[in-house]
């Protein structure tokens, strides 16, 4: 067998390089996986909590509508995977901008009215939720912007960082919609934060922020199911029947799942119905219904795979813009695991965040598997 030479290995290495199918070779296949099983367990508690009870008649609607939105997600994450991520910074002044256009077009008539929230457009029988795509559009537009500085972060640029988070997430609360709204907050302080925001200027964001929330809650800005929820939170005993109630029965769930969980469709919380949107913000007690302790940590235990492998491509990262767009995707999906396994436990207000790639709803799963798409293509081009 012909010994290669060292040179000759790396001549062929870059040949390899150039070629335009070169960063498919470092494609992240654990982050694919990971994120492969967490669709198939929410396409799965899907099926069982929206089926119906007649094994004869079982209901497919719903089973269908999910399995479509992840494989047409990961079309969508593979064509994201595949531009180059450098040419996003090119774009995204006008990605940033369709998005807007789309956030203040969706309060008009256009715009169609769910569960109390204006954020919808509706084409036939499909809908389209512009806040969940917006979140990209942020990520894209706050990593562009920060990645033009090595230096530290002035006052100025930091209030124009801030701004670019602070526009859509107003938008989305004239909605209203907070949790999407708290989502926002949460990309931008990391991104911030990776960015070299100082202390100071952390702390005043933090007292802006905080000010904000308490105007609103005192306001007639949120609908009172949505104050109902804040309230709940803080004291469970104050008797406030829809949210009180709803935290009630997913505990419940919860619990009865013990070690093992009752057997893949036949949790007794799920098959009466008693958990209020339990296919989509209540998804995982169907989980911890049905599969218990073991399935429970087994979901959490993927999520905390699928994090580690976007950490370790924002540490891969061969500039700062592909760091800072892993750390934005980090931060959304972190934030909208933690608390929409959370509001099921008690632990955290009720805000109507669907669990990543779990909960049913087409925007929320296409624009999820878009930001891994992101984070893939980050990953696969560091050698470029």
């Amino acid at each position: 067998m012909a010994v290669i030479s060292l040179e000759e290995r790396r001549s062929r290495e870059l040949d390899s390089r150039g070629s335009p199918y070169a960063p498919w070779m470092h494609i992240d296949v654990l982050l694919v996986l990971a994120a492969a099983g967490l669709a198939a367990i929410g396409v799965g508690a899907i099926y069982s909590t929206t089926r119906g009870r007649d094994p004869e008649n079982f209901d497919t609607f719903f089973l269908e509508r999910q399995s479509l939105f992840a494989v047409a997600g990961a079309l969508f994450m593979m064509f994201a995977a595949w531009v180059p991520y450098q040419e996003l910074a090119k774009l995204a002044v006008a990605i940033y901008g369709v998005g807007i256009l789309a956030l203040i077009v969706v309060l008009g008539p256009l715009g169609e009215e769910v569960n109390g929230a204006r954020s919808w457009f509706r084409f036939g029988d499909f809908q389209l939720q512009p806040s969940e795509f917006q979140k990209l559009a942020v990520i894209v537009a706050v990593a562009a912007f920060l990645s033009r500085f090595e230096d530290h972060m002035s006052v100025p640029r930091v209030f124009f960082a801030v701004g670019i988070v602070a526009w859509p997430g107003l938008l989305v609360l004239l909605q209203p919609d907070v949790g999407t709204a708290l989502v926002y907050v949460f990309i931008g302080f990391v991104l911030l934060l990776i960015g070299g925001i100082r202390f100071r200027q952390v702390t005043g964001i933090a007292l802006i922020a905080t000010t904000v929330v308490v105007l609103m809650v005192n306001s007639n800005m949120l609908e009172e199911y949505q104050t109902n929820r804040l309230r709940t939170f803080v004291d469970p005993t104050t008797g406030i029947t829809e949210a009180g109630f709803q935290q009630r029965q997913a505990q419940i769930a919860i619990g009865n799942g013990g070690v093992h969980g009752t057997g893949y469709g036949e949790g007794s919380q799920t098959l009466s119905g008693l958990v209020p949107q339990q296919h989509t913000d209540f998804i995982f007690t169907v989980v911890g219904e049905e599969f218990g302790f073991v399935g429970a940590a087994t979901t959490l235990g993927l999520y905390a795979l699928l994090l580690l492998r976007i950490l370790q491509a924002a540490r891969l990262a061969r500039d700062r813009f592909g760091a800072l767009i892993c750390s934005g995707v980090f931060a959304m999906i972190l934030f909208q695991m933690f608390e929409a396994v959370g509001m099921t436990l008690g632990i955290t207000p009720i805000t109507g965040i669907p669990l990543p790639l779990v909960s049913y709803g087409g925007s929320s799963t296409i624009s999820t598997l878009i930001g891994l798409g992101l984070v893939l293509n980050v990953r696969m081009r560091r050698f470029a």
